[in-house]
């Protein structure tokens, strides 16, 4: 006889079934997750190289590169020197300078630019130094603090101190008649320590430049082309927290609207893409007042390059310049 089973029933555990429409619901999901994480994770790595690259920016910009002295007054130009050191005035930094004694009591202070120490080859300042000795003027030839190991550009906020240091130190070496001579930089640096009230009784500056947002973006846009949106303000807020000075720290309107005391002599190249020359225009219509204050703007004239182009004309002009205001001086005194 035969035995008939009955079919047995299909287990559940040997037959799966899935919705077409919960499957393809599901893959969308997790490809949604995977495109949202990917694009915020390209996000974050570009905020963070946006931010980086504008930290690097404000870092080098503090930190130029300066060459290391070359010579100095007796081997260049035959005039002994002296090797002095000196401090700011808020006590700081420690500068190093020379000191070419005259045995007189004029003294002429060099202020150097941006990148450049007491010699600037470019300008000359040897040969402006040889050209003051013998005109018996002491000079003070110094770096600013930016210049030493570890030092950092602050736009003349510290430079304006170390500026006041050179004054003192010329003061306690019998000078009764001081004057600035300052250099792009160094020439706003001068007007920035003008604001201070030490005794300056002129001024002469070449090539001036004040860093403020407009010639900040100008200078930068020369070496990379960045938009002035965000990267100046982002620049201005990793400026502080590299540097320790905050660029608003920096007095430029006010240097812009001061009618300053001292009579100065601005020098300026209508073909400086550094510094524009209309900003110091704009100082010398603040000076119009002082009868002994001038302008000469050169055509042709680059950045910091008016002697070069100019040299007997540019000696006539600044040393006769220091003459007609040492006599003034005399006249009143």
């Amino acid at each position: 006889m035969d035995m008939q089973f009955p079919p047995a029933a299909a287990s559940s555990r040997d037959v799966e079934t899935y919705p077409v429409g919960s499957a393809s619901a599901n893959l969308r999901a997790k490809l949604a997750r995977f495109l949202l994480g990917s694009a915020t994770a390209v996000i974050a790595l570009a905020v963070i190289a946006l931010l980086t690259f504008h930290a690097y920016i404000a870092w080098v910009i503090a930190r130029p590169y300066v060459a290391p002295l070359n010579s100095n007054p007796e081997d260049a130009v035959g005039i002994p020197y002296e090797t002095v050191q000196f401090p700011s005035s808020n006590g700081k930094t420690v500068l190093d300078g020379w000191f070419l004694p005259a045995d007189s009591d004029r003294t002429v202070i060099f202020s150097h630019g941006y990148g450049g120490n007491r010699e600037e080859f470019w300008v000359p300042l040897y040969d402006l130094a040889k050209a003051l000795h013998k005109r018996h003027y002491n000079v003070l030839m110094f770096d600013y603090g930016f210049v030493q190991p570890g030092g950092h550009v602050t736009g003349g906020v510290q430079e304006s101190r170390e500026l006041l240091g050179a004054i003192d130190y010329a003061e306690k070496r019998g000078s009764r008649h001081t004057y600035i001579w300052g250099f792009s930089m160094g020439a706003g640096t001068a007007l920035q320590t003008a604001l201070l009230g030490p005794n300056i009784e002129g001024m002469i500056l070449d090539s001036t430049f004040l860093l403020d947002p407009d010639t900040l973006y100008q200078n930068i846009r020369q070496v990379v082309e960045i938009p002035r949106f965000p990267s100046i303000p982002l620049i201005r807020l990793f400026f502080p927290v590299l540097n320790g000075v905050s660029l608003s720290q920096i007095p430029y309107q006010q240097v812009k609207s001061t009618t300053f005391p001292m009579p100065i002599f601005f020098i300026h190249g209508e073909e400086d893409h550094k510094a524009p020359y209309e900003i110091t225009e704009m100082l010398y219509d603040n000076q119009k007042t002082n009868p002994y204050s001038e302008l000469w703007l050169l055509p042709q004239g680059h950045h910091e390059l008016i002697y070069q182009a100019q040299p007997k004309q540019y000696l006539e002009k600044t040393l006769d310049f220091l003459k007609r205001i040492g006599q003034t001086v005399s006249t009143h005194s």
